[in-house]
């Protein structure tokens, strides 16, 4: 079993600007010691010729036909607009840039 020492976690504690109990320490030694452990029998299970992948079985995207449709009619939008100036709506100035 691949040991991270106590030191180990005090160094990477001290870079992500954590202070640690010496009991935390303990349990965080433990625990970073079982990940490395269960990463290291994966990398030994992982055979050579098999390609790596991010999902078990081949996805491909499905994509629409990209298709231009007709938009919505200015007269109809300046119609329903509370407020509408130079072909735009006009809404309340939130900043105080002339």
């Amino acid at each position: 079993m691949a040991q991270i020492s106590r030191e180990e976690v005090q160094h990477l504690a001290h870079l992500a600007r954590l202070e640690l109990t010496e009991e935390e320490t303990a349990h965080y030694a433990d625990q970073l010691s079982a990940i490395v452990e269960a990463v290291a029998r994966v990398s030994d299970v992982a055979a050579q010729d098999i390609p790596p992948t991010s999902h078990p079985i081949p996805i491909t995207n499905v994509y629409r036909e990209d298709v231009a449709k007709p938009g919505l009619d200015r007269a109809e939008l300046a119609a329903a607009a509370p407020s509408w100036e130079d072909d735009r709506f006009k809404v309340p100035r939130i900043l105080g840039e002339d």
